[in-house]
């Protein structure tokens, strides 16, 4: 058999190997969630608030965290957009492709990309001791915004760093500003946003150790941004914490909700973003 054959069988068996690992992982996580959570899960756990020992299997839901993941979430999208795409349109439009500036700028996000979670929980601490605040809804808004940022600038770099460069000449020749052409691009990168926006809402809602010290937890939800809020992976944490059995079930179906409004967003993310690329043609 020829050489490059076998090479290629070689390569095409691991390919497939590592195609069934994560397939095989991926179905096994959901079949742990649903297994275990979907028995302990119920309408009180989503429409109520958790009530005096909930923690030790009476009544009440998980509401709050429901809520409270879902203001830390968008909240910490929105301010990290604010951040990241004009950084990003400066690097690509303002500075000279390949400038040192620019290079040290991608190093930058790759470096705190890279950075585990508990870190930001840890800085987003000190600065919250720093300024005199406690524990809040709007503290851990600022956390997961860190968070995400780096997330979110990078997946829009690579997105608007692969618009043909005949886009930018074509406007540059028509007499457009350099505002006006950033504005261009990124109206041809929005499919691409969108997906930038998916990869941070996941990792945002699901993070736990950003917001352990800075929004805190609490039983109610929250009426302002000076009020902790609790979040559903604390929620999970604090449950699987616990010796009785109901209490663990009620963590399995609170990640199976978890995972729910992951999908929900997945699908609605896929959704806008191929309708958006039509009209983009």
């Amino acid at each position: 058999m020829d050489k490059r054959k076998i090479e290629e069988n070689i390569f095409k068996g691991l390919m497939i190997i590592s195609t069934a690992i994560i397939a095989g992982s991926l179905l096994l996580i959901l079949w742990t969630i649903i297994s275990k959570g979907l028995p302990s899960l119920n309408w009180d756990m989503v429409s109520r608030i958790p009530e005096g020992g909930f923690y030790i299997g009476k009544e009440g839901g998980i509401l709050n965290a429901i809520i409270g993941s879902i203001y830390i979430t968008i909240g910490s999208t929105l301010l990290g957009l604010l951040v990241s795409i004009p950084v990003v349109l400066y690097v690509n439009v303002y500075v000279r492709k390949g400038s040192w500036f620019a290079n040290l700028t991608r190093l930058a996000f790759d470096i705190l990309f890279g950075i585990p979670s508990i870190v930001y929980g840890a800085f987003g601490f000190t600065i919250m001791i720093f300024f005199g605040l406690k524990t809040s809804l709007l503290a851990g808004i600022i956390t997961v915004s860190l968070l995400v940022i780096p997330i979110l600038a990078r997946a829009i770099d690579e997105v608007v760093r692969v618009v043909p460069f005949e886009l930018s000449d074509a406007t540059y020749s028509l007499g457009a500003t350099r505002w006006e052409t950033a504005k261009v691009l990124l109206r041809q990168c929005i499919p691409g946003i969108i997906t930038a926006i998916l990869l941070s809402f996941g990792r945002a809602i699901g993070d736990a150790a950003s917001v352990l010290f800075t929004a805190g937890y609490t039983d109610s939800i929250p009426t302002s941004l000076s009020q902790p809020t609790a979040t559903l992976p604390l929620a999970i944490f604090f449950q699987l914490s616990s010796p009785i059995e109901e209490v663990q079930g009620r963590a399995y179906a609170a990640a199976l909700i978890l995972t729910i409004i992951v999908l929900i967003i997945s699908i609605a993310a896929k959704y806008f973003s191929k309708k958006l690329s039509k009209n983009n043609i």
